[in-house]
């Protein structure tokens, strides 16, 4: 990149530290900046500014938001009875964006991986613990990854809550929806044929 003056080179080495950008994508996204007008540029710059000056965890569910509520845990037509645990903001989102849950939400901020040296006290475990015991919740639906790590947190969290009055429910997996069984590894295999469920009508 010598080639290139020292200010175009740092924009590039900037673009290529975010995941999933090598070197090639940041020399393009740096190459279109430079010939963007200069408004798209500032309203790069800004929002980008804005995301670290505004973005904070929600007071509640510890999701993304940019006031103390954020957006799902201010809106009343929402379950209150019903709470979706995820692992980040990122699976809450994906399970928004299918459109099929209208409860709230509680935010770990993680999973369990005693090999990384994370335990339950380093995720948002006792403030679950803590809604739950308010009361007013019927179901805490556990919507942790199938990895090792999100199962191990899913066992876990059944037995922290096992106590409680509540139904606690897993989100199901499987084979996806048109997926060829002969491409399907073994542990999801495995999953959808214990999981599976009868098909009578009675």
């Amino acid at each position: 990149m010598y080639y290139y003056p020292p200010s175009i080179q740092d924009l590039i080495k900037n673009f290529a530290r975010l995941p999933g950008i090598g070197e090639k994508t940041a020399e393009r996204f740096a190459m279109y900046l430079l010939r963007a007008p200069r408004r798209e540029a500032e309203q790069l710059a800004r929002s980008i500014l804005e995301l670290k000056e505004k973005i904070r965890l929600c007071s509640v569910c510890f999701s993304l938001s940019d006031e103390d509520l954020c957006r799902i845990c201010r809106e009343p037509s929402r379950d209150t009875g019903l709470l979706c645990v995820v692992e980040n903001p990122a699976d809450m989102a994906s399970i928004e964006k299918s459109g099929a849950f209208k409860g709230r939400y509680h935010v770990l901020s993680g999973a369990l991986s005693p090999m990384d040296g994370i335990g339950p006290d380093d995720i948002r475990i006792k403030e679950l613990v803590a809604r739950v015991e308010q009361g007013g919740i019927q179901e805490v639906f556990i919507a942790t990854g199938t990895s090792v790590e999100g199962e191990a947190t899913a066992a876990y969290l059944f037995d922290v809550l096992e106590s409680f009055p509540v139904k606690v429910t897993r989100i199901a997996s499987g084979v996806p929806i048109g997926g060829d069984l002969k491409y399907v590894d073994q542990l999801t295999l495995k999953r959808a044929i214990d999981m599976r469920r009868s098909m009578s009508r009675k």
